[in-house]
């Protein structure tokens, strides 16, 4: 009888399951601001905490809190994304120079020092393809703002978006601790003392991630480009982003940082001694993170593996769109968990000792 239980109750929940999944399929683009306020939420709560223990009550932590990311949203929309948009448009305008420079001056320094024959690098289909990608940008930027113009569904829901993401980030910050109890009182009393230890282990592989790798990343974002703009050199902004953004993985950033910076110096400036400031930009950088980003920030916890982490926001992309990219990190860390204790009951088992 108890097995004929057990069973039902294991069919009902990997029905519920697949049902579940299937809802975030469909429900994923409502969704999406929802869950973007809970990692903002997520990444608020430890501050909020930290200065509720200083004796300062939780309304005004809320609110002071809410209001350092409402500013920093503010600043990505209103000066950071559009600084991106415009060295990006700039770049795109630029590359087709560029690529004159590069077959009229390096290709024949390498025809007659290296002997390379210059037919077999010859960019020309890639300047052609490059004017038609860039027009196709104006034109699809240019319908999606007639689209935008036209449609007020899509413009009313975009601002909605827009606003409701601050709001239920400021509610999620102010009931947060009270929605973790509850969630904990609804479990099961059987299974409640090891969802509590998966969900404390799994907070901490994402923590280590979210709150110590992410603002590495950020942090050497502005470094690199900070330091790429005093070098002169165009386009830091968007350079120095990107090889923050990839330095999860490691020297990745610094490797991709320095090549595509040492492309753009060249281009520039003509000279291989331009590539001196874009070593020493970097070299830098890579110094303060060795030794004072990561291990203040990140320090020995585990978190997530890179290659991981790399993985589950593809894979998210892939399935859900946006809303998997921001699904990705918390999937991948409750299944990282669940993994190790896995193996370590596999490792307590008679197949792994005999």
């Amino acid at each position: 009888m108890q097995n004929l239980q057990r069973e039902s109750q294991t069919r009902f929940w990997l029905i519920f399951a697949a049902l579940a999944i299937g809802l975030l399929y469909l429900l994923a683009p409502v969704l999406t601001p929802f869950l973007l306020a809970a990692l903002l939420a997520y990444l608020g709560d430890p501050l909020i905490d930290r200065l509720e223990a200083r004796n300062i009550q939780r309304s005004w932590a809320v609110t002071l809190v809410f209001g350092v990311i409402l500013l920093g949203l503010l600043l990505l929309l209103l000066f950071l994304i559009p600084m991106l948009t415009h060295q990006f448009k700039g770049l795109i305008q630029r590359l087709p120079a560029h690529i004159d420079w590069f077959q009229n001056h390096v290709l024949p320094w390498l025809r007659d020092h290296l002997g390379v024959d210059p037919e077999s690098l010859s960019l020309r289909s890639l300047q052609t393809q490059l004017i038609a990608f860039a027009q196709d940008m104006g034109d699809m930027a240019g319908s999606l703002l007639e689209s935008f113009r036209a449609s007020s569904t899509a413009l009313f829901a975009w601002f909605a978006n827009l606003i409701l993401v601050p709001v239920v980030t400021f509610y999620l910050l102010r009931d947060w601790d009270l929605l973790v109890a509850r969630v904990r009182d609804l479990l099961p009393r059987r299974i409640e003392p090891v969802v509590s230890a998966l969900a404390r282990e799994s907070d901490e592989v994402i923590g280590a991630f979210l709150r110590g790798q992410v603002i590495v990343m950020l942090a050497l974002g502005v470094l690199y480009s900070t330091g790429l703009a005093v070098i002169g050199l165009d386009f830091s902004l968007l350079i120095g982003m990107l090889a923050g953004l990839v330095s999860f993985v490691p020297y990745l950033g610094l490797i991709t940082g320095i090549l595509v910076a040492s492309i753009a110096a060249l281009l520039q400036f003509h000279s291989l001694f331009s590539l001196i400031p874009v070593f020493v930009v970097f070299g830098i950088g890579q110094l303060i993170s060795d030794f004072l980003l990561t291990p203040k920030l990140v320090g020995d916890r585990i978190g997530l593996h890179p290659v991981a982490v790399l993985f589950a926001v593809l894979a998210g992309g892939h399935l859900f769109g946006f809303f998997g990219v921001l699904l990705a990190l918390p999937a991948a860390a409750v299944i990282a968990v669940l993994l190790r204790h896995v193996q370590d009951e596999y490792l307590k088992s008679v197949f792994y000792s005999d």
